[in-house]
């Protein structure tokens, strides 16, 4: 029997966590592959030393984070044969094709399933059991913090400040919340899963993002007359003259399979015209559950799995994409402003779905769902619309997603 020697970099709450769980699984994976993983070395912030771990090491689990010095330590391994295994999703989004071309080039494997959807294998079902169908469009509740978040305001009806202390209370949310309430975390993990889905380099830059810092509980009450739950939707999906990749706040009606995908869990649907649907789910983040994703990698290399294939050339990035949109206006109360509402949106090609109204007097709330259009369009309609003498407010504009699965 022979052994695999690993090289641990970084021992936060994830690398003890992989460690911890290797030492209860290794025997369990020689008996199925007849090597067994050791642990030969362990870089920190104050103690190891990379070169030295390298020398000794078979394969490398960088859990360290962030792009510097994570990138030089992954070149390294790379360039000196080691496979590795990451779950740096900022790292991929931006130096992805750089890392898979050199593990390619060395032939070895760069695994990084942690790095998206945490124990959800959505990496490993979109590489090779989905591997010959088109993938046309993936929705992914890509970030559990945000997910609780908004579970939260619409569970008790809080507002999103309240919602987010308890996150941080509870654990779902760090300190400094950014990364996360932003949408840049979530983006990070779209860019990559576009690449899997789409065979095209999509860098982080190139993805559309918004977070859910303005969202209000008056946004997801209201929102219930029309049947939608609130979720921040990562979207990566074929056009006729492109792709778009995006992430933004949307509402979703009671048939989509993400509707329900409540708390910190993450979902991802994959959609293809030889698959109808797909949805994977379960807990996006914890130590673990990413440390058993990359575990999940270790095995896969001493299976002999190949790293990412070449990308294809690139595809243009739409940004205007279509969608249809739950509207929030603050209005006085006065006949005709419906009317002239109506007509701004009729101008700009945009047909009402729906509508109500709440209140009266200089406090009345005027919500709408309208048919698809461009969000360009719908700008330009909205900017019209705030000008009203009546409209007391900046018009709030939310996505919706029409599909159902029914």
């Amino acid at each position: 029997m022979s052994s695999l020697r690993i090289g641990l970099l970084g021992h936060g709450t994830v690398g003890g966590a992989f460690e911890q769980l290797l030492g209860e699984r290794a025997t369990a994976i020689a008996r199925l592959t007849a090597v067994t993983p050791e642990i030969v070395g362990v870089l920190t912030r104050s103690s190891g030393d990379f070169d030295e771990i390298l020398e000794r090491c078979d394969l490398v689990v960088e859990l360290i984070g962030g792009v510097d010095p994570a990138r030089d330590y992954v070149r390294r391994a790379l360039d000196g044969g080691r496979h590795v295994v990451t779950a740096n999703k900022q790292l991929l989004s931006r130096h992805g094709e750089e890392l898979w071309s050199l593990a390619r080039e060395r032939g070895v494997l760069l695994g990084f399933e942690a790095a998206v959807a945490g124990v959800i294998p959505v990496v490993r079902v979109l590489r090779e059991s989905l591997a010959a169908a088109h993938v046309e469009r993936i929705h992914g509740i890509v970030n559990g913090t945000t997910n609780f978040i908004l579970t939260e305001m619409t569970r008790s009806g809080c507002d999103y400040g309240d919602a987010l202390a308890q996150a941080q209370r509870l654990g779902f949310a760090e300190a400094d919340p950014t990364d996360d309430v932003s949408g840049a975390d979530a983006a990070a993990k779209m860019a990559i899963l576009a690449r899997l889905a789409f065979g095209v380099p999509v860098h982080i830059d190139e993805v559309r993002s918004e977070g859910i810092t303005q969202i209000t509980s008056d946004d997801i009450a209201y929102a219930r007359e029309f049947g939608l739950s609130l979720k921040l939707i990562g979207t990566a999906e074929r056009l006729a003259q492109g792709i778009s990749v995006r992430v933004h706040p949307a509402f979703l009606y009671s048939g989509h399979p993400l509707a329900s995908v409540n708390g910190a869990f993450n979902a991802v649907t994959v959609e293809s015209d030889a698959i109808t649907e797909i949805t994977m789910s379960g807990p996006g983040a914890g130590g673990s559950q990413t440390a058993s994703a990359v575990l999940g990698d270790v095995v896969a290399a001493i299976g002999g799995a190949r790293t990412l294939g070449p990308p294809l050339p690139p595809l243009a990035i739409i940004e205007d994409v279509v969608s249809a949109f739950y509207l929030h206006m603050e209005v006085d109360d006065r006949p005709g402003v419906l009317a002239q509402v109506a007509q701004l949106l009729g101008d700009a090609g945009a047909s009402i779905k729906s509508v109500v109204q709440q209140g009266s007097g200089e406090r009345a709330q005027l919500m709408m769902v309208t048919h698809p259009l461009p969000r360009s369009r719908l700008a330009v309609a909205l900017e019209r619309i705030e000008a009203l003498e009546h409209v007391r407010a900046a018009p709030r504009a939310i996505s919706v997603i029409n599909e159902e699965f029914v």
